[in-house]
Parts: structure tokens; C-alpha cells; sequence
């Protein structure tokens, strides 16, 4: 009865987000706690080389997600969900989405994944002495403009993807600072670096767009405040039977990277999240800026406008998914049924029996290129020494350490080089669904102390909800941490594994055969076409 109250007196958030391998809708109630979920399961394509999702994809998917939520509120509180308090969306950061006047798509959407644009990030992290990932905005516009795409002269907005879904259910051209910071680089006044701008506008002066830089990005907005409100057209592309009502209020739409630390609880400084799934990447919050300038390490932001060093990595589980696959074919063949999630929990445990170091066994988990690494293309592969003990515990924990491998060379350049201290470190993502084993393989690789959550399993999701939540409930002059730590972590339900010191022995061995073994990685993209 309380639940059905707080649904029909519209005491609540939902959250929405657009992650690599499904769309997920979470409603909470105003202090967080998760209502009713729903789900809708999409996969990239790689279309003339390009990694892309279609916008007929990311419109049926909303709706779609926000079916099944809907029907499992009816099913669970036996009330129709017509009314909302406060609406968040976050989606995967960066990427490539442009328009022209008429608000039609010049270019496929160009996701994160793609590493296309290295010639463009070299000119301009030597123009802006700032380091420009691949997977950025800013890298694929001027790429493109290198390229002499024509598409480039009629641009008149450029988002990403959250922004694109924000835009689609308000109207406004707005996007959170932690997605902006993932576009181009902010500046001490929470807002696209000026300087840098007028630097970019006068590079490419001489190709006489009609546009400035300046006049084709969203506008910049921070945690906490209102970014417009669900018009009745959004209303209808959320929930086609008509029944939810515009005019609820949206909070500034946000990258995956900001709500995974929303998630985690990992806004205050000298705390960090790592973030495992199809890619993986950590979150540190930074005490002050870099000194040095590290084409592995992205300076970007919290939700609040905090400074954050991000280490980002293109593969992580995609790759060993392909393998648990296998494996459930190969029942499927003895006609064994095999419940996935078992499947899954079993393989991975099973790497806890395996050799600490992999002697002789490796792996690269890379589906598409990875920057940190210097590999320009996919290419997974498995190769072992003819002594090599095959057995399945000793290929899971080769599989598994692979996962981390770009992670840990991006880290060490954070606690080598600059000697960034980190108190803790917060897991979230299916990397940890199984109990222990990603935390405890995590915890040696990081040789530091990981945590999980119980609420880290509704990931990016419910950390967006949390965001609309404290725009609409916070109370005046409470801080972003304040309200999470007073309001929603207040009993903090977290599970810590600290490193052995053996695994993480095993594991820094594993990482110099890691090393020298990149070599074959690069072989194969030259010969197997």
C-alpha cells in the first residue's frame, strides 16, 4: 500500500539508461529504493566499419522499456502508471550524433566504440595541450572534417546520446557536465573550455562553415538543476497508450560514467568506481589536476563539476561472454539444459581454481581497437605454449585476467606516475553479478580494497533516478555528496574484498607476459583480414 501511494502521488524517479547491451528503465521512490524495473535488450552493429545503433532502434527501445516497466508495476502494485515526480536519462558517453536545421541525421551515430580518429586527436591534443581521446565528439567532428565529409558544412547540432533522448522528450538542447566533459573539454566555470573553442574555430577557419563551434553544443548544465520538462509529444515516444502525463520535470541528461559514480557513492575526492561490462572503465576523483598530459588518461567530470581522471577501456566482457556462449552450446548439443546465470556463476568461479599467473596462457579480449594498448582493430584472441596445463580453471582466470589488463596499464600511470592515492574503490557492472570473483581478481590487479553494493546491480540506471531525485528533493544548499551520504547511502550495504598477496603476485606476472604478448595482437590485425 505505501509503494501504490507513493506511485499514484507521483512520489518518485524514474531512471533511464541507453548501455551498449540493453535500455534500462528503473522507478524509485524519492530516497532511491527501486519500485519496479524494466528492460529492453539491443547489441551494436558494425555497419561498413563502423560500431552504430540505428534511431529507430534507440525509439522502439524506449518504449519498449518502458512497457515492460510500466506492466511490472501493474503486475506488482496493481496501479497504472500515469503520473512520475522527476524523469533522468543517461546513455553511453561520447560518440557522434549530428544533425542539420530540419533536425535530420547527417551521419549513422558513431558510438564510443569506434577508433577512427587518431590522426584528428594527435592535432588537437597538441593545439589544446589537453589530451583528446578517440571515442570523444570533439575527435569525430574534426576527423570528419579532415576527411572532407560533406555531411560536415550542414551541421547545426551536435549531442551525444543521452543529450539526443533528453532532447527527443523536452525539446531542450541541454546535457549534464560529466556527458559535456566527454564531448569537449570543460572549463573552471563548468562550461566547454572558451579558449579551446575559439582555438578549434580558428583551426578550421578556412573551410567556411557557416558554424561556430560554440553555436552546434548543448547547453552545459550541472547536477541538481531542472532541465526541462516531458512535452506531450515525449510523453507519447515514452508510453504509446497515451496514459503518462506531460510536464514532469527532467534532470540534466548524463553520461554512463557520471551515474556509475552516482551509483557507487564515488563523488567525493580520493574515491573511485570502476565500471564492467561491455567496456570498463575507472572513475578517480581527482584532489587537483594532472601534471603531466597522458593520451591513456581522460580529464573529465562528476555530475557536480568535480575534476575526474578516467581511465577508459573499449573491451572488457564481451569477449568471455562469447566463450560462457560456447560452452552453453556445447550443452545444448548433449541437450542439457543449463540455467545461463548458473552457467555464468559456475565458469567464474572456477577461475579462483586456476594458476595465480597464467604461465603460458593468454589472452586479448579486443572486439574493436584499444587506444591504451596502441591496437588499432579487434582481433580476440587465445594462444597457450604447448606445455601450457589447458585446464578450464587456469582458461576462465586467463579469460577473466584479460578483462583488466588496458585497465591496470591506464591506472599505473595514475599511482606511478602522479602518485594519486586512492582510498577506495567501488565495483559495478555484470562484471561482479557473480559473487567474489571479479572483486577478488580486481582487488589483486588494483592491489587495493573493493566494494560492492547490493543497489550497484541496477547500475547507471538507478544512479540517473538518483540524480532527477536529488534535482527535485534535495534540500536548499545540500551538496550532491550530502544528499547521497544523508539521504541514500545512510545505510550502506557494501561487501569489501581486500587483495591477497599472492593473487596480486600472479597477477602483476601475468601483466609483463600481457605486455610483451601485445605483439601477437598486432600480428593478427595485420594477417587475418
Amino acid at each position: 500500500m505505501e509503494i501504490s501511494t507513493k506511485i499514484i502521488n507521483a512520489e518518485t524517479s524514474l531512471g533511464i539508461e541507453l548501455g551498449s547491451t540493453r535500455i534500462k528503465a528503473v522507478l524509485t521512490d524519492n530516497l532511491g529504493k527501486v519500485l519496479a524495473t524494466g528492460c529492453y535488450e539491443w547489441e551494436n552493429q558494425l555497419i561498413d566499419g563502423v560500431w552504430t545503433y540505428s534511431l529507430d532502434e534507440v525509439h522502439k527501445g524506449l518504449h519498449s522499456c518502458y512497457k515492460d516497466l510500466a506492466k511490472n508495476v501493474k503486475d506488482k502494485c496493481g496501479v497504472t502508471l500515469s503520473k512520475i515526480g522527476t524523469i533522468g536519462i543517461s546513455a553511453m558517453m561520447h560518440g557522434y550524433l549530428v544533425f542539420d536545421k530540419n533536425n535530420k541525421l547527417l551521419t549513422p551515430f558513431r558510438t564510443w566504440r569506434n577508433t577512427m580518429t587518431k590522426q584528428a586527436v594527435d592535432i588537437l591534443s597538441k593545439l589544446f595541450r589537453f589530451n583528446i581521446p578517440q571515442r570523444w565528439s570533439i575527435a569525430h567532428l574534426y576527423q570528419s572534417i579532415l576527411n572532407k565529409e560533406e555531411h560536415v558544412k550542414d551541421i547545426a547540432y551536435m549531442t551525444t546520446l543521452s543529450g539526443y533522448v533528453h532532447w527527443l522528450l523536452t525539446g531542450e538542447k541541454v546535457l549534464g557536465i560529466n556527458d559535456a566533459s566527454g564531448m569537449f573539454p570543460i572549463d573552471k566555470d563548468s562550461n566547454f573550455h572558451k579558449d579551446m573553442m575559439k582555438q578549434f574555430d580558428n583551426l578550421i577557419e578556412k573551410e567556411n562553415y557557416s558554424w561556430k563551434l560554440s553555436e552546434i553544443l548543448p547547453k552545459v548544465l550541472k547536477a541538481g538543476c531542472c532541465a526541462g520538462t516531458l512535452t506531450e509529444k515525449g510523453a507519447v515516444l515514452l508510453d504509446e497508450t497515451g496514459v503518462l502525463q506531460p510536464g514532469i520535470p527532467l534532470c540534466p541528461p548524463e553520461g554512463d560514467a557520471g551515474t556509475g559514480m552516482v551509483a557507487t557513492n564515488s563523488i567525493a575526492k580520493k574515491t573511485g568506481n570502476v565500471s564492467a561490462g561491455t567496456s570498463i572503465f575507472a572513475m578517480i576523483v581527482m584532489e587537483k589536476e594532472l601534471k603531466g598530459l597522458y593520451p591513456e588518461i581522460d580529464m573529465v567530470t562528476t555530475p557536480d563539476g568535480s575534476p575526474v581522471a578516467m581511465v577508459h577501456c573499449n573491451n572488457c566482457t564481451s569477449d568471455l561472454n562469447s566463450w560462457v556462449n560456447l560452452f552453453d552450446e556445447v550443452f545444448n548439443a548433449f541437450e542439457i539444459n543449463i540455467d545461463k546465470g548458473k552457467l555464468y556463476t559456475t565458469l567464474y568461479k572456477k577461475a579462483l581454481d586456476g594458476d595465480k599467473s597464467c604461465t603460458g596462457l593468454m589472452a586479448y579480449n579486443y572486439l574493436s581497437g584499444e587506444h591504451i594498448t596502441g591496437v588499432s582493430e579487434g582481433r580476440p584472441l587465445f594462444v597457450r605454449t604447448p606445455d601450457t596445463k589447458m585446464t578450464l580453471a587456469n582458461f576462465m582466470r586467463t579469460h577473466i585476467y584479460a578483462t583488466l589488463g588496458s585497465l591496470r596499464i591506464g591506472l599505473d600511470i595514475l599511482t606511478e606516475n602522479e602518485n594519486v592515492k586512492i582510498d577506495k574503490i567501488m565495483g559495478h557492472g555484470g562484471f561482479f553479478k557473480t559473487p567474489e570473483v571479479g572483486q577478488k581478481i580486481l582487488a589483486a590487479a588494483l592491489n587495493t580494497d573493493v566494494s560492492v553494493m547490493e543497489t550497484a546491480g541496477e547500475g547507471g540506471a538507478w544512479g540517473i533516478s538518483l540524480l532527477a531525485s536529488f534535482m527535485k528533493w534535495k534540500d536548499e544548499k545540500e551538496t550532491l555528496p550530502e544528499f547521497l551520504n544523508n539521504k541514500i547511502f545512510v545505510e550502506e550495504n557494501a561487501v569489501t574484498v581486500s587483495p591477497d598477496k599472492e593473487d596480486v603476485t600472479g597477477f602483476n606476472e601475468f601483466m609483463k607476459e600481457y605486455k610483451s604478448c601485445l605483439a601477437i595482437e598486432k600480428c593478427a590485425i595485420e594477417n587475418l583480414k
